[in-house]
């Protein structure tokens, strides 16, 4: 692996996963079967390391190693633009949104991350709902899974399938089902939200103000929608 952006992230990645441990470099190396000297190369970010070392390290901090593909900047401002020209309301229609809330009616929830800056106007991509739901809800909201045939993503496999549905089982927050894919965030209480209203039908969102603030994918989507605002405007 040569030396990228991508062997600087990686290094940064494992000393991150390490000080949320309060490990140090000789305590993770002697978990990982690997020498100080190694673990500190890696998070220098600036030798190039293996996969397999990787993966020891990560494992040695009960976590894993997920590798995912995004579009390159000039694909994703052409999704923006593109997204920018159609009618909100087309765009909850293709993302069955409204038929998904009128079956999630079990428990509470919020409508957060790119789905609520989609509904406030917000040309982002969107590919599952994005709700926010409490704790205290998980069970029934477990049950609800289990009777729209949920299954949960399998980060190791990279499909849905293979794992426990409970949220509290480690893993990612994210469930296929009948009426398509959500993904969760999990509080101890609901975000505060305002009112959007479309097509005669009214949601409650996270505001923009709140989700760049907690949503970093949804955040990272909104700051290169208006730069990209910006720049076309000059």
């Amino acid at each position: 692996m040569p030396h990228t952006r991508l062997v600087t992230l990686l290094g940064k990645a494992v000393r991150q996963q390490r000080h949320l441990r309060d490990l140090t470099q000789s305590e993770l190396a002697k978990a990982a079967g690997v020498t100080q000297a190694a673990v500190a190369r890696i998070e220098s970010g600036n030798r190039a390391v293996s996969i397999t070392l990787l993966e020891r390290l990560f494992a040695a901090m009960d976590v894993q190693l997920v590798v995912g593909v995004e579009p390159l900047d000039a694909h994703l401002d052409a999704r923006i633009d593109e997204l920018a020209a159609r009618p909100i309301g087309e765009r909850i229609d293709e993302l069955g949104l409204n038929e998904t809330l009128d079956r999630l009616t079990d428990f509470p929830q919020v409508l957060t991350g790119s789905t609520a800056a989609l509904l406030q106007g917000a040309p982002v991509p969107v590919d599952a709902v994005e709700i926010a739901l409490r704790w205290q809800d998980s069970k029934r909201f477990t049950g609800w899974l289990e009777a729209n045939y949920g299954q949960r993503w399998n980060a190791r496999w990279g499909e849905f399938g293979g794992v426990w549905l409970e949220p509290e089982e480690p893993g990612e927050h994210r469930w296929s089902t009948r009426y398509g894919e959500i993904r969760a965030t999990m509080c101890d209480e609901l975000p505060e939200t305002i009112e959007v209203r479309h097509g005669g039908r009214d949601y409650r969102v996270v505001p923009l103000v709140e989700l760049e603030l907690t949503e970093p994918r949804a955040a990272d989507l909104l700051r290169r929608y208006r730069a990209r605002h910006r720049a076309v405007q000059s």
